[in-house]
């Protein structure tokens, strides 16, 4: 298979069996339940997450909405950091500190497209990071359109939305809206194409929606609620999600027996792809056409 999708083994529609897992997941429980498999079976011994912030206290407790990353290393570390954060977390840069002060021998680690990159340009030109390629020992990529930073979360909530951060149960973006679930159950829906200047500005010259590099990629695009789309896209990633299914962590359907399935992966993906190369178009306009000086003619 190809572009936009990227290459890949298998996909399918998948959710973890693990009743603990599932119940405070954000939609299958795809990468907590890999991840804690992993670490009970030795294929890592610890991995870089995106969990609540722990630096930044909120309400004297952990701040839900602002991610940062931690080396989980126990399945109550993993299960702390269930459901997606859509401010950015700089995971990568933890990838050493698990090696080096963690002393981890085999990393896993999730990351949003950008990030997996990356996570792949360190393995083949690692620079700064000697001794580190070889230890990334499993790679798991989240579909990402954009996140935002922290602030502009903020001011979407509070200045789109009438709500206070506190008063905030769930936030998940998809089907053209970023959307605020409450305490009370009251659900706010703000049109994206409000909230783009919001975005992260490097967001707007990504073209991958599927973490096309990853060993396994996963999100909520195009499966039922509670489910979840997964590509199984490497070798490796292969190896773990059979020795994971022998074990009975997930269930799964085929990818044609659920709607809408994976045309709606394909079509979000395409259109991340046809945005964002009209933005590299403008820039490159600007940068070779645009800024000419007007006193000379050809």
């Amino acid at each position: 298979m190809a572009a936009p999708l990227g290459q890949y083994k298998m996909v399918l529609f998948a959710r973890t069996t693990d009743k603990e897992i599932l119940r405070g997941a954000q939609n299958g429980g795809i990468v907590t339940a890999l991840l804690s498999y992993a670490l009970d079976t030795g294929i890592i011994d610890g991995a870089v997450v995106a969990a609540p912030s722990r630096s930044k206290p909120w309400r004297g407790k952990f701040d839900p909405w602002r991610s940062e990353p931690i080396v989980a290393m126990t399945r109550d570390q993993l299960l702390s950091a269930r459901k997606t954060g859509y401010n950015i977390s700089p995971n990568v840069m933890m990838i050493k500190e698990a090696t080096r002060s963690y002393g981890l021998d085999r990393v896993g680690i999730v990351g949003v497209p950008c990030q997996i990159q990356g996570v792949r340009k360190a393995q083949l030109y690692p620079i700064g990071m000697r001794g580190v390629p070889d230890k990334i020992a499993l790679v798991i990529g989240i579909y990402c359109m954009e996140v935002f930073p922290y602030q502009s979360i903020v001011q979407i909530v509070e200045d789109h939305g009438g709500v206070k951060m506190e008063s905030v149960e769930k936030i998940e973006i998809g089907k053209g809206n970023f959307t605020v679930v409450t305490e009370r159950g009251r659900t706010i829906q703000i049109p994206l194409n409000e909230t783009r200047d919001l975005e992260q500005p490097g967001c707007h010259v990504c073209l991958d929606y599927a973490a096309t590099l990853a060993d396994i990629s996963t999100g909520s695009a195009g499966s039922p609620a509670g489910w979840s789309t997964v590509f199984i896209r490497t070798k490796i990633g292969d190896e773990v999600w059979k020795r994971a299914m022998q074990a009975g962590l997930f269930e799964t359907k085929p990818i044609g027996q659920v709607e809408p399935g994976l045309g709606a992966v394909e079509k979000l993906a395409v259109e991340k792809i046809t945005r964002n190369k009209k933005t590299l178009e403008d820039r490159d306009f600007i940068g070779t056409k645009g800024l000419r000086n007007p006193y000379i003619t050809t």
